[in-house]
Parts: structure tokens; sequence; C-alpha cells
């Protein structure tokens, strides 16, 4: 059932990035994300401490969230995402 509240949610990034994030429910304990990128390339990311938004960061990706839209850095280089 916990899994039926998970969302999902598709990204457009100004950087040419498509992807989909489909976020854990809210009432687990340890948040993750994992995101499925336009090319194929999947990756799940552990929920990281932040101020405000939904950030998560793992294998040199982070993926922050707040309101409708997203920042996505890998490489050291970010991406505004929709």
């Amino acid at each position: 059932a916990g899994s039926a509240l998970a969302a999902q949610a598709r990204y457009r990034c100004d950087g040419g990035t498509t992807l989909v994030a489909r976020f854990s429910p809210p009432n687990l304990q340890d948040g993750r994300v994992a995101l499925t990128f336009g090319d194929g390339r999947k990756v799940t990311l552990p929920q990281a401490p932040s101020a405000d938004g939904g950030r998560y960061v793992g294998a040199g990706i982070e993926f922050w969230i707040k309101g409708r839209g997203a920042t996505l850095t890998r490489g050291g280089a970010s991406e505004s995402c929709q």
C-alpha cells in the first residue's frame, strides 16, 4: 500500500536532459528518489538534509526539488528543470 502513495513527476531541463522522478512515499523513514533519464539510465538517490525543498544526493548527482521545479547537478554542472 505504501508504494501506491509514491509520487511521480516528469522533468525537462534547460540543458536538454529529460527524466522521470519517482519519489518514495512521504511516510517512509528513509526517503529516496528513483530517477530514470531519457537515455534509459537509472539511479536511486537517498534523501539528504535540506533547509528548503527535497534534496537527494548520491552517485555524483544532486537532485533538489522546490515547488514544481528542480535543479539537477552532475559533474559540477547544474541544470534547471521544470
